[in-house]
Order: C-alpha cells, then structure tokens, then sequence
C-alpha cells in the first residue's frame, strides 16, 4: 500500500524559503503543496518558480489549511515563536528555521506547545548533516577522541554585517547579531558533538564597533539607510557544561581579524585524541609513542546536507520519531545566547539553573 504523500507549506518566499522549495521537491514522500509570504508577488514568482500549486497571502491562511500536514517557517526570526505557535496547535508538525526565537522565553513557549500537540518539532541546523560533522561524529561515536573537555568554536566574517537596518541588525526583530544568526549554528554543532551536556554557566562579552558607523557591511540581505542598527558585531563567551567540559564561541559579522579563517571552526579536545572542522577540512590528531599524529577527517560519502536534514524532518513524521535536533536543542541554544547576552550587560557570570 502506497503512503500518502505529506503536503507541506512553506511560510517565508525569501532566500532561505526558496532553499527548502527546491530541497523538499527532490524528497520522496512529499509535495511542496503552498507556500505564504506577505509580499504576494514574491510568493506568487515562488510558486511558478518551484511548480507549487497553492499561493497565501498570509501565513495564517496557509496554518489554516486542513489539507496541509507540515510547514517549514523561514521568516525573520521575531515571528518564529508565534508562527511556529500556531502551527502546532492548527495540528502541523514544524521544520524551523535557527534560532528557535528571539529569547528564551518565546523558545520555551514553543518547546510547551509541541509537547501538547505530539507534534514533530524539528530545528534547521543542516550542518549537523554535512559529510564533515557527520565524519567527526562517527569518530567520537567509535571513541577515538574519548572524553571531550574543551571546545573552540566560532566564525569571522571580516566585512559580512547582512541588510544594514532591515530586521537583520534590529534587536526586537532579530534578537541580536551575528552571536544568535550565525553563532547559534557553531554552538549547536558543538554541543551535539560533544554529546549534548546542559549549560550551567556562561561568561561573555559582545561589541559594536562596525555597524552603528555602517562599516563592515556585506552583500546578504537588502540594505534599509533609513533604519538602525543596535545588536552587536562581535561576541565572546566561555560556556561551562554539567560534565565539566568548556566550550569558547567567538564569533563576528565585522572584525579586524588577521590570520583567522573566515571560515565555521571547531576543535574538539579530547582524551584519547582531538577533531577539528575549518570550513570543509577535517583534523583528527592523537599521540603514539609520545609523538603527535596527525590524519586528515574525509567527509562520509552521501546527499547533501539540507536534503538528509529533509529526509529526517520526513522519516520523524512518518515514525513518530525525536528529531537529532530537537525542540529541547533549540531551547538550549537560546537560553546560552540570552545568557551570553546578560554577561555581557552586566559583566558577571550568569548560571542556568534546570530544575
């Protein structure tokens, strides 16, 4: 007996919509069925451009749809709470996009509907899904690097602040700057391949030195001159885990940084050996006989990353299964990034407690 294929919406026709049109019409078992933005022609150049039948001119009539089984939510970031919300309790099950909200508390708000609603909750962090991670994954799973107890993490962009005064460098929309747009990647990836550990405290700082002078500014996203500028640029954190392991983000939109990768990095040190990522190069290096060995990490063979991350948004409804990166992973994430924040108003560190 034939399964029924999953209809899915897409709320958000912007660039990151139009990545998960094309992703999810290579994958069996679903069709891209509507798609919504508030802007219709935009909407209405998706549809023909990725042959979906059904266009909305809000999102809320696409959740309203009884036809439509699964929404992916890829819209700026203030609206992902109440998008994401709503399509829980109108019965659909969720693919959205990092970061799970703007704060912690709007990602807790989520994490307690999708546990009423039985809901598949599942965050977009496709590079869990890369041959690379999934190559450094294995070796940790096979216990080559053993006990991981220190972490480096984080990304420079040099000149990449993305649509200077648009929603992306406005702090009530976005809920901050590159710490929660491109950091929030960094810091997932880490915590899954070190095992998933709790936060318990956090110590950082953030800095502005680029965009309140519109400097540094990229080529993503659309500039607004008539809008502002109010997250930071840069930031810096040290993060303590409940195995006792610690983990160093740093991350910027704009910096002077000589010699750095402008690259996603992370150096996993552990006590039978260390797995670092630059960009698409791996690293494992252990010691033999007191010497230092070195060996290059290949990338696992297979499908590209946002089309295994789609495979599994699929196998979690179909199965009834806990996505890899879950509502409680996203939950986590924000509360380190709310805490990064705090540290940094106040100069203290904060602690999380999880009772």
């Amino acid at each position: 007996m034939t399964q029924t294929n999953i209809r899915l919406g897409i709320i958000g026709a912007g660039a990151i919509g139009s990545v998960h049109m094309k992703t999810f019409n290579n994958i069996d078992g679903i069709e891209v069925a509507a798609v919504a933005d508030v802007y219709m022609p935009l909407a209405e150049q998706r549809a023909e451009e990725h042959g979906i039948q059904t266009v909305h001119g809000s999102p809320q009539a696409l959740l309203e749809d009884p036809s439509i089984d699964a929404v992916v939510i890829g819209v700026p970031n203030q609206f992902h709470a109440p998008l994401a919300i709503e399509a829980l309790k109108q019965g659909k099950h969720v693919l959205l996009e990092k970061p799970m909200a703007i704060d912690s508390e709007a990602a807790r708000s989520i994490v307690e509907e999708a546990e009423k609603s039985g809901k598949v909750l599942m965050m977009s962090h496709q590079m869990r899904w890369t041959g690379l991670s999934r190559a450094i994954k294995q070796r940790i799973d096979n216990g080559d690097v053993g006990r991981i107890y220190n972490a480096k993490a984080g990304w420079f962009r040099k000149k990449g602040i993305p649509g200077w005064g648009s929603w992306f460098t406005r702090k009530d929309q976005a809920g901050g700057g590159p710490l929660i747009d491109i950091g929030v990647h960094m810091l997932d990836l880490s915590l899954y391949l070190m095992g998933n550990p709790k936060p318990v405290s956090v110590y950082g700082s953030t800095y502005a030195e680029f965009g309140p002078h519109r400097q540094g500014i990229g080529t993503w996203g659309t500039p607004n001159w008539d809008g502002y500028y109010d997250v930071e640029d840069l930031a810096s954190a040290l993060i303590k885990l409940d195995n006792g392991a610690t983990l160093s983000l740093e991350v910027s939109w704009a910096a002077h940084s000589a010699f750095l990768p402008e690259e996603p990095f992370i150096h996993l040190m552990g006590t039978q050996g260390g797995a670092a990522l630059i960009g698409g190069s791996g690293k494992y290096v252990t010691h033999s006989d007191n010497e230092v060995v070195e060996s290059d990490i290949t990338p696992l063979e297979g499908e590209e990353d946002r089309i295994l991350m789609s495979r599994h948004f699929v196998e979690c409804i179909r199965e009834g299964k806990q996505p890899i990166s879950s509502a409680l992973s996203g939950y986590t994430n924000n509360r380190i990034l709310d805490a990064i924040y705090e540290s940094s108003r106040n100069g203290n560190e904060v602690k999380l407690n999880w009772d």
